[in-house]
């Protein structure tokens, strides 16, 4: 039975799924980091929120972890590429606080558009100053949206409700998705000249930090509203100050600070200016779903290999699982006999679907052969972070899909560019096993086994007895003989799977036999 480390406080409704599930659930939480070290060995997964730091250290000192899920969005407290590196899933929820994120940016213009916490503490000392606040109406107003990801759909369809004009700027966001959430596409200097409000809905990355600076704030009307539930470092907390001091901005409402918790902060104290402790996700609702949502993920990958909402590995539904998994291991092991066929850098891979396969989703294949290519060269590499060592190695990857497939019902063919030239390895799979039947251009049709030995050679007469006897000589068993050639006479290849690994002397010896260009012991 799979068992999952409960670090951090969760729903108690979420800790039920997991038996539910057939999962072992152990609740504790505000271990130190010290603790957690000692026992993180004897847990598949860690499910934590924003307390529990899964670091290098944790990393490294989790054997047997494989999963590790946030409820929430967040990761900054999960060192990924460590996890990465060692093949464990990171899963964050990030669509179960979606809504009570948007809701918290409506009230947050709606209390500057009127000004609410100051009438509300100027009223409750019984001053009545009722001229001293003159609001806006949000009715017609421009809303700037930064980011039209999930959040930024759900408040532009609040927006639209409340007769707001929306434009905004994301340069992921297609023409379509503009027209299907209700809002116009722009570029940043657009939005900036014609928004009344900007809110702000994307992560924080190098290329979204500072995107209110001080210049990008100048370029806004007078007057403009500023709403930021978003992440801290999105917005020049310093040159805003000066800007609502100067009464260019109108008013700004942050949820989210540089530095959290924002025990001081250049905007504290300026006029029109709210603030809320990081109250995006903290509804009632929001925290029962991401923890009933982190619990029902880290199952179904515990149990049936489905990933959702990783950010370090594909996807793969629950229902696609049982599905892939053969070919799962085809693409593994074909990748494997590249990788094993290569004596030069690699520059390129090609993985082509054909058939069945094709209509599948082929991103943990790619994934999958990906790792077995690069096997030889870096034993600890693996599915979950072969991708991202091909991108830092500067390693080509492409995929292509073909609906038809003239043989097989389902073939993957894995093409690999080196220095020197390419080579290329099909197989299929049959009976629900994986087989290889296509080497240099040449059919064939043979089962992996655990060791294996291939030979390249001109298909003369004798060859196969002069073979035998030499492996008989050295007390290698054959389990499997598979032959494949393009004409009598011409290039042969034959692959072998044996009982007992073949030896450098061994292999020497084959080599040295007559019409012999090449031979290779493969492990699968």
């Amino acid at each position: 039975m799979p068992r999952v480390l409960i670090a951090d406080k969760l729903s108690p409704a979420a800790i039920d799924i997991f038996k539910q599930r057939g999962v072992d659930a152990d609740v504790k939480t505000g271990l130190s980091k010290d603790e957690l070290l000692k026992i993180v060995d004897q847990y598949d997964g860690i499910a934590i929120r924003s307390a529990t730091k899964v670091d290098k250290d944790v990393v490294a000192a989790a054997k047997n972890l494989k999963v590790v899920g946030r409820a929430g969005i967040g990761v900054d407290n999960v060192d990924i590429p460590a996890a990465t590196a060692a093949g464990v899933v990171v899963m964050n929820t990030p669509f179960g606080n979606s809504i009570t994120t948007a809701e918290h940016a409506i009230a947050m213009m709606f209390a500057l558009a009127r000004q609410l916490p100051a009438a509300d503490v100027s009223t409750q000392a019984g001053k009545w100053e009722k001229n001293r606040f003159m609001g806006v109406e949000l009715y017609a107003k421009t809303l700037g949206l930064i980011g039209a990801g999930n959040i930024g759909g759900i408040v532009a369809d609040r927006a639209n409700g409340l007769k707001m004009r929306v434009v905004a700027y994301d340069p992921f966001l297609s023409e379509e998705r503009a027209v299907e959430i209700g809002v116009e596409k722009v570029e940043l200097e657009e939005l900036l000249a014609r928004a009344d409000i900007i809110t702000l809905h994307t992560p924080l990355t190098d290329k979204t930090r500072n995107i209110l600076s001080e210049e990008n704030l100048k370029k806004t009307k007078k007057g403009v509203l500023i709403v930021n539930c978003a992440r801290g470092g999105l917005v020049d907390e310093a040159a805003l100050r000066k800007l609502l001091d100067e009464g260019h901005v109108g008013g700004a409402a942050f949820d989210v600070f540089i530095e959290e918790p924002a025990k001081a902060n250049p905007l504290f104290g300026a006029e029109n200016f709210i603030a809320t402790p990081h109250l995006g996700a903290s509804t009632n609702e929001a925290q029962e779903n991401v923890a009933l949502q982190v619990a029902e993920q880290m199952s179904d990958y515990l149990l049936t290999g489905a990933v959702t909402n990783a950010l370090n590995s594909p996807s793969v539904t629950a229902e696609e699982a049982p599905r892939l998994k053969p070919f799962v291991a085809l693409a593994e092991k074909l990748g494997a006999l590249a990788g094993q066929m290569l004596d030069y850098g690699i520059k390129g891979v090609d993985i082509a679907f054909e058939g069945e396969v094709s209509k599948l989703n082929t991103k943990p294949l790619s994934a999958a052969a990906l790792a077995g290519v690069m096997r030889p060269m870096l034993a600890e590499i693996n599915m979950v972070s072969a991708p991202a060592v091909a991108k830092e190695r500067g390693i080509t990857v492409s995929e292509s899909r073909q609906e038809s497939s003239p043989i097989y019902e389902s073939l993957v063919r894995i093409t690999v560019t080196t220095e020197k030239g390419k080579r290329s390895f099909a197989g299929s799979v049959l009976a629900g096993a994986p087989r290889v039947v296509e080497v240099k251009g040449m059919e064939l049709d043979a089962p992996f086994q655990a060791r294996m030995l291939y030979v390249n050679n001109l298909d003369k007469p004798g060859f196969i007895g002069a073979l035998g006897g030499l492996l008989g000589e050295a007390g290698v068993n054959i389990a499997t003989f598979n032959l494949g050639r393009i004409d009598a006479g011409d290039d042969a290849i034959a692959l072998v799977g044996v009982d007992q690994e073949p030896d450098a002397k061994l292999l020497a010896k084959i080599q040295a036999l007559p019409h012999v260009k090449e031979a290779r012991a493969l492990k699968f």
